[in-house]
């Protein structure tokens, strides 16, 4: 048995070695290969190149690195179509993934997504290729199983890692103890993201933020996770303009600690709005990107939500403040609402802990047993 693999970055290589894992217990003799990171490559899977190749955000910098990527993919189509692997899996990616997966399929080799392109989101002709690209879509979520479900592309929703691995209740004092953070004082955690380009959009207005926190609430306490030590030292600068020390604790990395001791999070919208909701975090989303970028997201975005809160719950459950709607005023209001220990807040709790649930299925688990049946068939 071979299988082929192609994850792009992180995020991927931790789904792909969980993957690995589970395959190897029903396939014992199983190889893998293709393109994968430390953990993959610790389960015994040959990269045949390194996954940083792949690791490009940003469309100059992918047009920089342009034919380099092709180069890779006319490889990888070369050695599959002249050594077929009995199932291709492409792990996230869709980029590079989908063209891969199409033309290893009209090769005769089965395929498989795993992660789902926000196709449900904005450019839903993107559906088509997918259609004609994959055997099996494997995705995250309910919501994305039955948008597929609906045109007709086979689909298995197998759950989410994170909410295998998150407890269902997670206590504050142990964490806040951990960091350093008065047990007795309610906790803000700030979260403007892990990119420089984010952190410079919205790290002055969330210091904001605080700032007008702290003048109706003098007892609050602030946590910011820097994702690196460039972060850590973009926010470091950001705060040394206040004339006043703000009680804000930059932390490097341990940014789930960082929730978990929060008792409410002002984050921007991605993945980290997930791993709070698994916390049980009341939260406020927020996002601010170029203008220009804002006019045409806005025009080809179709959901009314960006948060993955929301999208999951189908209303909304967290309250978002997009572009120009992201000020500290409207901000700091919401957080202050979130801080309270009132009706809402409990069923918020209970919702979140509903939806944690739904997505704790053993992902693992449930995605080789997907990839199993795929092989059989």
């Amino acid at each position: 048995m071979r299988i082929a693999i192609v994850a792009g970055e992180t995020s991927g290589d931790m789904l792909g070695a969980g993957l690995i894992q589970q395959l190897k217990q029903r396939y014992p003799d199983a190889t893998f290969e293709g393109i994968g990171g430390p953990l993959m490559m610790a389960h015994g899977f040959n990269s045949l190149v390194p996954m940083e190749r792949l690791s490009v955000m940003g469309l100059v910098e992918v047009l920089g690195r342009l034919f380099e990527l092709l180069k890779v993919r006319r490889d990888l189509i070369k050695r599959w179509r002249a050594n077929p692997p009995d199932v291709f899996i492409g792990i996230d990616a869709p980029d590079f993934n989908l063209t891969l997966e199409q033309k290893l399929r009209q090769s005769g080799i089965k395929t498989a997504h795993y992660v789902s392109p926000s196709v449900w989101a904005w450019r839903q002709k993107r559906v088509l290729k997918i259609a004609k690209s994959v055997d099996l879509m494997l995705t995250l979520f309910p919501f994305e199983a039955r948008f597929y479900e609906e045109h007709d592309v086979p689909v298995k929703f197998v759950g989410h890692h994170l909410a295998d691995k998150i407890a269902l209740e997670t206590p504050t004092t142990q964490p806040r103890e951990e960091l350093g953070l008065d047990t007795d004082r309610q906790v803000v955690c700030l979260m403007p993201g892990s990119r420089g380009s984010e952190v410079e959009r919205l790290g002055t207005v969330f210091l904001k933020t605080a700032d007008l926190m702290l003048q109706k609430r003098h007892d609050l306490q602030f946590i910011i996770p820097a994702a690196s030590v460039d972060r850590r030292n973009q926010i470091e600068q950001m705060l040394a303009h206040y004339p006043e020390n703000l009680p804000v604790k930059v932390v490097l990395g341990r940014s789930q600690t960082c929730m978990a001791a929060a008792d409410t999070i002002l984050l921007a919208s991605g993945t980290a709005t997930l791993e709070a909701m698994l916390l049980k975090k009341p939260m406020v989303v927020s996002y601010i990107v170029a203008p220009l970028t804002y006019k045409i997201l806005k025009k080809l975005v179709t959901q009314p939500y960006i948060s993955l809160p929301n999208l999951l719950a189908g209303r909304e459950l967290v309250p978002e403040f997009i572009q120009h709607e992201a000020s500290p005023e409207n901000m700091a209001n919401a957080l202050l609402a979130r801080l309270e220990d009132s009706d809402d807040m409990h069923q918020l709790h209970e919702t979140f802990l509903f939806i944690h649930r739904q997505l704790k299925r053993n992902a693992d688990e449930e995605a080789a047993a997907a990839i199993a049946e795929l092989l059989d068939s």
